[in-house]
């Protein structure tokens, strides 16, 4: 019966999809074996659970695999009813989260991966777009909340926390690598006091990797993008980032 119940999760550490799901398990308190993924050699394993898109995370429940983060967050909240819901009860709330959820997904991170991809006149207007989406959401939330605090802890967070959380909890290497400060409190003080929140929650704090190997990663995205032949990358501080040629480290990484 134990085996039975197993949970496993295929990852690949400095992905933000991967870190998404396993925020989810830590708060609703699944216990999972973690697998690490060598994205540059994928293994049998990961081809024969995700035929479809070949790519981390998956999740693997009683034998079964569940792809995508999204459909995997939702899979975790409707299965493992103990622990805190990753959704509210009420449907209009529901599906107000919901919206706001694709609207990470789909326009903001979308418009995040240009600014990195791009440079020069395309990258300024990539980030012209980002700064109005961002307001967008900012207005967004005020409606969400009702003016009521959004106290975050280990016990409240959503799926829209969570999504955030895997956008923006590597802001300050984003800002780094990019020299542009999306998050900003005097622009958007919801949103960055809410960033600032859920990054110093105890369960994502443990599961962020540290500062100066994200940095290494935003550098060799974006050089993987701005150099489409380089088929070499400089390791710096041990980071797990070889040589990898363009199909190597797919930009969904970010």
């Amino acid at each position: 019966m134990a085996e039975e119940n197993k949970v496993k999760l295929h990852g690949m550490w400095a992905s933000p999809y991967v870190q998404r799901v396993e925020i989810a398990l830590k708060i609703k308190g699944i216990p999972y074996e973690y697998v690490e993924e060598d994205l540059v050699n994928k293994s049998q394993l990961l081809l024969q659970y995700n035929p479809v898109h070949k790519k981390v995370p998956v999740l693997i429940h009683n034998g079964k695999s569940i792809c995508e983060s999204l459909v995997i967050l939702e899979y975790i909240d409707e299965t493992w009813k103990n622990g805190p819901p990753l959704l509210p009860q009420d449907p209009y709330k529901r599906a107000k989260v919901r919206f706001w959820t694709s609207f990470v997904e789909k326009e903001l991170l979308e418009n995040v991966l240009l600014v990195v991809r791009s440079e020069g006149e395309a990258q300024e207007k990539a980030i012209k777009v980002v700064f109005e989406k961002l307001k967008l959401l900012e207005e967004g939330l005020k409606d969400l909340f009702q003016g009521e605090t959004h106290h975050i802890d280990g016990e409240n967070m959503g799926i829209l926390d969570i999504f955030l959380c895997s956008l923006f909890g590597a802001h300050k290497a984003q800002e780094e690598v990019l020299g542009v400060k999306f998050i900003d409190p005097e622009k958007f003080p919801l949103l960055s006091s809410w960033v600032t929140a859920f990054t110093e929650v105890a369960v994502v704090k443990a599961l962020q990797p540290p500062h100066e190997k994200l940095v290494v990663v935003y550098q060799f995205l974006r050089q993987k993008a701005l150099q489409p032949s380089a088929a070499e990358v400089e390791v710096k501080e041990g980071v797990y980032v070889r040589s990898l040629s363009r199909s190597h480290l797919p930009d969904t990484l970010i």
